[in-house]
């Protein structure tokens, strides 16, 4: 007698039929309906009035959302299921949060205008991820452009976009004037996730470290941690600012790069 749900098919129905699933397949899945279960209470969490934690549960959810693509490729569980889910839940951890827990903590007192900002956010975070699931199977891309993103990648945009949040627990006060100003920064963000703006992705590093740089790396990130849990929105503001100057840097980067690139293609035609 057939059960009362569908067979769970992770590869699709023109993949290997699996009996039993193993549970290394259901571990990245997991980890994504639980990102996208704090992305949603952040949400609530925002429209009662507890800021703070709704933030808190928003970035959780990010993080979350950027690491279950690596657990199932760390665990050899990666499936189409699991890259549908992923992208579905990108959407509403990287775009829809952050865009209402902002409206309904500042954008909310620059009336319409908030709303709109908001609302475009949330859709240029959408059309961002469109763009990078199409150009995963741009066979015509160089291989040297791998290491840059094109635009602001979503995690990056939905950390970037509450900065105005972060600043309101140091003490802004959120009135209606820094309302409008938020506004246009949640535009200008919005313009950067859809931008052609070349962003250095970090792949080209590799997952390997070299032995005489583990120890201040492992310092490093501990540091950081430890900053982010002892001054929690001060660090967060000036990881924002950071991210935001590292931009003018990755542009430059990036063109340096290519003029290197186009002198060595004329080289080896000659």
């Amino acid at each position: 007698m057939a059960g009362p749900f569908p067979p769970f098919e992770p590869h699709g129905g023109g993949g290997p039929r699996i009996r039993e699933i193993p549970l290394r397949l259901m571990v990245p899945n997991l980890i994504t309906v639980l990102a996208i279960c704090a992305g949603l209470s952040g949400i609530r969490l925002a429209f009662e009035g507890r800021v703070e934690t709704a933030v808190i549960m928003v970035l959780f959810a990010a993080f979350l959302d950027a690491v279950d693509g690596r657990v199932a490729r760390m665990l050899k569980a990666s499936s189409k299921f699991g890259a549908q889910m992923d992208s579905l839940a990108d959407i509403v951890n990287f775009g829809v949060a952050p865009a209402l827990v902002l409206y309904a903590y500042l954008l909310d007192k620059a009336g319409a205008i908030g709303w709109i900002a908001a609302l475009l956010f949330a859709i240029a975070c959408a059309l961002r991820l469109a763009r990078f699931n199409v150009m995963l199977d741009d066979a015509d891309r160089p291989a040297w452009q791998a290491d840059y993103f094109v635009g602001v990648p979503a995690p990056a945009g939905a950390a970037l976009v509450m900065l105005p949040v972060y600043l309101g627990f140091l003490g802004l006060v959120p009135d209606r004037a820094v309302a409008f100003v938020a506004s246009a920064y949640t535009l200008a963000i919005a313009v950067l996730l859809i931008s052609r703006l070349p962003v250095y992705s970090g792949k080209s590093s590799g997952s390997r470290v070299r032995r005489e740089l583990v120890m201040p790396l492992m310092l490093v990130v501990v540091f950081y941690a430890l900053l982010l849990a002892s001054y929690t929105w001060q660090t967060m503001t000036a990881s924002a600012i950071a991210y935001l100057v590292f931009l003018v840097f990755s542009v430059r980067a990036y063109s340096r790069r290519a003029t290197r690139e186009e002198a060595a293609a004329k080289d080896g035609e000659d």
